[in-house]
């Protein structure tokens, strides 16, 4: 997802929605024309069910219900939260080459991928840097479906279709489709797996942690993968849109009230928890997935070989290392937000903060950030100025919560 802290902006909104700082929305890439906005196949039910609709990348999304955003996070941690995430895009590579043609555009050895399973990785730029950050799936190996963040959308669509002509023109078979027709439903928490399997014959305990399926979920073809943004184990449902309203009522009633409907802002604070990028504040376009801590994602054939853009400088971080990395901070003071600035103990400037806010599970502040190279390790003592101040923290690992995948024992 891309955007501003979500987790501060449901805050704000919680406590002062009626007097919404336009210039603050602006200033966060909000769409500030409520006309304009595009609307989710679930919208009217978000409202419906008390959702609190705002701009996000275009659409008009609820950033929560009528619970706080706290709740919403210990929720999803002890039970499980139903997220509507249509606005993200969908789309299938088709071909024969449809392999080789995304080769060339991410660094994940897309080749290696048994059928039936995926990975996350990263668009890369000439430079290295990164476009944006997808999951992908091997359907078969002539079709490829993938998602890709809202607010990328245009400039990754863009870029794909542009390589994709040169591609083809060269005599490659590759063809796409834009799954505008289906929405998106995420299912989070450990009573995901188990409320799911109501509504589907398919044995879901066959189903781990990155493979996907197409199968009948509530009486409706769906595309099933066993991922999300959240650290818990769970489901991302892509569903045709005309069906979702009844799948989302289906999986709540099955839940008996468990499964809350669930917004952005503890969608932010869950992935932050997790240790997990957001684009547009921990990824951007001059940033290497080297430096994001994602040097796991680049398939250990691609190392050898490269070939996606960027390569060379990727390859040559991965030898000599990075000038900067990220990595996790304990803080006191007030929350840290998106910019603040990190010093050592002696008040050298060393980092900066992209992500920050209040862990509901942890009961204190957590963030994540870039620093120098060689300063990174966990432990290490830091200053973080917030609004002029500063306070003392720490570098920490993470995940700062456990993950809970399902994975093969």
């Amino acid at each position: 997802m891309r955007g501003g802290s979500l987790w501060q902006l449901g805050q704000s909104i919680t406590r002062r929605l009626a007097l919404a700082d336009k210039k603050t929305i602006a200033r966060r890439h909000f769409a500030s024309d409520a006309e304009n906005l595009k609307k989710t196949a679930l919208h009217d039910f978000h409202v419906a069910n008390g959702g609190k609709m705002v701009p996000f990348a275009g659409w008009s999304m609820p950033i929560q219900y009528k619970d706080s955003i706290m709740e919403s996070t210990l929720n999803c941690r002890q039970n499980g939260s139903l997220f509507d995430v249509s606005h993200m895009c969908g789309l299938s590579l088709k071909g024969k080459d449809c392999v080789p043609f995304l080769e060339k555009l991410v660094i994940a050895d897309v080749a290696g991928l048994a059928p039936g399973t995926g990975t996350l990785t990263v668009f890369t730029n000439e430079n290295g840097g990164s476009i944006d950050d997808s999951v992908i799936t091997k359907v078969k190996d002539d079709h490829i479906y993938l998602v890709v963040n809202a607010g990328c959308r245009d400039k990754d669509l863009a870029h794909i279709e542009a390589h994709m002509k040169s591609f083809t023109a060269k005599g490659g078979d590759v063809s796409w489709h834009i799954h505008d027709e289906r929405s998106l439903l995420a299912l989070q928490g450990p009573l995901a797996a188990p409320v799911l399997q109501h509504l589907t014959k398919d044995d879901l305990s066959k189903l781990y942690f990155g493979e996907f399926r197409i199968l009948d979920i509530n009486g409706v073809s769906c595309f099933l993968t066993r991922t999300g943004y959240t650290g818990e184990d769970g489901f991302e449902i892509s569903v045709p849109s005309e069906r979702a309203v009844d799948l989302a009522k289906a999986i709540l009633e099955k839940s008996e009230g468990k499964v809350r409907l669930t917004g952005l802002g503890a969608r932010d604070s869950l992935r932050l928890e997790a240790g997990l990028c957001l684009y547009g504040n921990d990824m951007e376009q001059h940033v290497t997935p080297v430096e994001a801590g994602l040097t796991w994602a680049i398939g250990k054939r691609r190392r050898a070989e490269g070939g996606f853009l960027g390569a060379e400088k990727i390859l040559k971080q991965l030898d000599e290392g990075p000038p900067v990395r990220r990595v996790g901070f304990f803080a006191g003071g007030p929350p840290a937000r998106s910019h603040s600035k990190v010093h050592d103990e002696q008040g050298n400037p060393i980092g900066e903060i992209t992500s920050g806010g209040f862990s509901p599970c942890l009961k204190k502040n957590i963030a994540m950030g870039y620093v120098k190279s060689g300063l990174h390790k966990a432990g290490t003592k830091v200053k973080i100025e917030v609004r002029g101040k500063a306070y003392d923290g720490n570098i920490t690992k993470m995940p700062f919560v456990p993950t809970k995948y399902y994975k093969p024992s």
